[in-house]
């Protein structure tokens, strides 16, 4: 496919992922991601034909209208949707596969200031939800759920949700439910009212010699080690 047929490609699946996308008007001033993407495409173009100067240049300027910073030796795969877009960051060794979807703010970063590869690889239908980081030269599997606001520094298994500072996978095995932002768990709430409940049970314990408490007790136990293996994960 040519370089102007992915450019149309991806405008067309703008309104595939937006459904407030209504006129060529909406398109013109509304979205930034797409435009983004768009002169990244002609930038990577000029950049693997060794015209890096002027590729920083056209990315510079799009940075500046976009408020997108995607580096033009970055690799971004066919009808990638930057949503919104605003605060996104893409460096330079960058992987992104076919039919991902990046909301505002994620950052794609590096930690390491050590050449060769240092940037993670987003593979295929992946999403990853508005202010999320994914650092390091990680893998995020394919279909996998990046929840807002993670942090990401270990690699995520195909078909996984991840959330969290530092992020944990919390369900594997669905590829292709939707993404809801707000089914997503609180791991933080949930530990809360784990540590409430067992301080209870302890405090009844140390009253009253009860079997069903003892069992209550052993029941949260089983809650807690399954907790603790999947935040090891």
């Amino acid at each position: 496919m040519g370089l102007f047929a992915e450019i149309r490609e991806d405008f067309s699946n703008a309104y595939k992922n937006d459904p407030a996308l209504n006129s060529g008007l909406d398109f013109l001033f509304n979205y930034p991601g797409v435009w983004a993407v768009a002169w990244y495409r002609i930038a990577h173009k000029l950049y693997k034909a060794d015209f890096k100067s002027l590729a920083r240049i056209i990315m510079g300027l799009n940075q500046i209208i976009t408020n997108i910073d995607i580096h033009p030796g970055a690799v971004i795969g066919k009808r990638v949707f930057i949503d919104h877009g605003i605060g996104v960051v893409v460096g330079q060794t960058a992987i992104i596969e076919d039919d991902v979807v990046i909301y505002q703010g994620v950052t794609l970063g590096g930690v390491s200031l050590e050449l060769g590869k240092r940037h993670p690889t987003i593979k295929k239908g992946a999403v990853l939800g508005a202010g999320a980081k994914i650092l390091g030269n990680i893998t995020i599997g394919e279909y996998a759920k990046i929840g807002a606001n993670s942090v990401v520094v270990k690699p995520v298994p195909d078909c996984s949700t991840a959330i969290g500072i530092p992020a944990h996978v919390i369900e594997k095995g669905r590829c292709k439910d939707p993404f809801m932002h707000n089914m997503l768990p609180d791991i933080n709430k949930e530990m809360f009212e784990y540590l409430l409940r067992r301080v209870a049970v302890l405090e009844h314990i140390l009253m009253e010699d009860n079997k069903n408490l003892l069992e209550e007790d052993l029941e949260l136990e089983n809650i807690y080690e399954s907790f603790i293996k999947a935040m090891k994960n």
